[in-house]
């Protein structure tokens, strides 16, 4: 079995940002499905890694998926790495999965050694977007908890992202954990993610306040470019601290465990490797005592699929992220979406990642470019689009 074909095919959901599938079709007429992580104005750039690497393909073996890795980044990149390539190599290497469980007949979780647990349990994220008032997010919050999710993501922090913020910066967000708390009662656990802005001393301050109300993490308090900052944050703050959905491969990994600065990693299937590379990162992690928390602000069809996958053949694993802007496109460009039930989703049991796509309605969707946000003229302006 040799690879043919390979495509990249930029699709648009509907909500915030275009998502980005890959398709490679084999000559023996298997095709399988992968996705790469996008970002708001860089998925045309990954978009082209993906079609740049993927001309490496053809004629290849789809079963040397790790061999394909590896050249991939000796030979292609030169080992000098971008979140493009990470995107690019992760949603090819899914898709190479795909294929092979598909021409074994096996799920891909069978073929990583086996399922540790039947069903994985997701937190609904995208539910609180461009909200302001903490009762706007409290009604919100009550509605996606009726809906049987038991985890919701969210950052509580007013815009604009800023390094050091002001003291009513954090009284907002005493008041965003006030009222979602009493929303939602005790039960309920609330994520929350700080997306990297904030320096030590706001994070650790805000941690503080926050501790009260419970909350199940701290994710991404600083840039995780500075480890010792975050190391900071984690030893001084009451509440769990996350990070890595910003870093790509284990190398990066190995420097966030030395430092000793989480005690939950959240590597993304479509940008730190692909499946396989997340399983090494969970592996060197389990070593480390640390839980994995697979981020997913993705499409919940392919990239949800490889996760959970992964996921289920983690020890180590905790929870994952479901975005549910994207739930409605899941049903109409899959026979089979993926479908939380109690805050949990059962193991798809079809070969390959399990989903069947349905490529004509993926078609019907092509790229689109979404309006230009508005960024601040000056520190002074609050107004700017995210």
């Amino acid at each position: 079995m040799k690879i043919k074909n390979i495509e990249c095919l930029v699709v648009h959901p509907g909500w915030r940002k275009n998502l980005i599938f890959v398709r490679i079709e084999t000559d023996d007429g298997i095709v399988g499905w992968g996705e790469a992580y996008s970002q708001y104005d860089r998925d045309q750039a990954i978009a082209a890694q993906v079609e740049s690497l993927g001309r490496y393909l053809i004629g290849r073996n789809p079963f040397h998926i790790k061999h394909f890795v590896q050249v991939a980044f000796d030979d292609y990149a030169q080992r000098r790495s971008s979140l493009e390539y990470w995107c690019a190599v992760s949603g090819i290497e899914q898709a190479l999965w795909d294929i092979v469980g598909k021409a074994s007949n096996q799920p891909v979780y069978n073929l990583l050694g086996g399922p540790c647990r039947e069903k994985i349990r997701v937190y609904a994220n995208g539910w609180s977007y461009k909200m302001h008032k903490p009762e706007d997010f409290a009604r919100a919050a009550e509605a996606v908890v009726k809906q049987g999710f038991t985890a919701l993501k969210f950052d509580p922090l007013p815009r604009p992202w800023r390094t050091y913020i002001p003291k009513e910066h954090i009284r907002h967000a005493v008041a965003v954990m006030d009222a979602i708390r009493k929303a939602v009662g005790p039960d309920v656990d609330l994520l929350i993610d700080i997306h990297r802005r904030l320096a030590p001393a706001h994070a650790i301050e805000l941690a503080n306040e926050i501790a009260v109300f419970k909350p199940y993490w701290f994710e991404e308090p600083c840039q995780v470019e500075n480890l010792e900052a975050l190391a900071e944050v984690r030893a001084r703050s009451p509440i769990p601290v996350v990070s890595g959905e910003a870093m790509y491969g284990r190398a990066d990994f190995r420097r966030l465990f030395r430092e000793r600065a989480v005690d939950i990693i959240n590597p993304d299937v479509s940008n730190c490797g692909g499946i396989l590379e997340m399983m090494y990162i969970a592996a060197a992690a389990e070593a480390e005592m640390v839980a994995v928390s697979p981020h997913n602000y993705n499409s919940t069809t392919l990239s949800l699929s490889a996760t959970i996958h992964a996921a289920a053949c983690m020890p180590n694993f905790t929870i994952t992220e479901y975005f549910l802007p994207y739930e409605e496109f899941g049903t109409v460009v899959t026979n089979n979406p993926l479908v939380p039930v109690n805050g949990y989703i059962t193991l798809p049991t079809g070969p390959g990642l399990g989903i069947e796509v349905n490529e004509q309605a993926v078609r019907s969707r092509p790229y689109q470019p979404y309006p230009a946000r508005n960024f601040r003229m000056s520190e002074d302006d609050d107004q700017i689009g995210h």
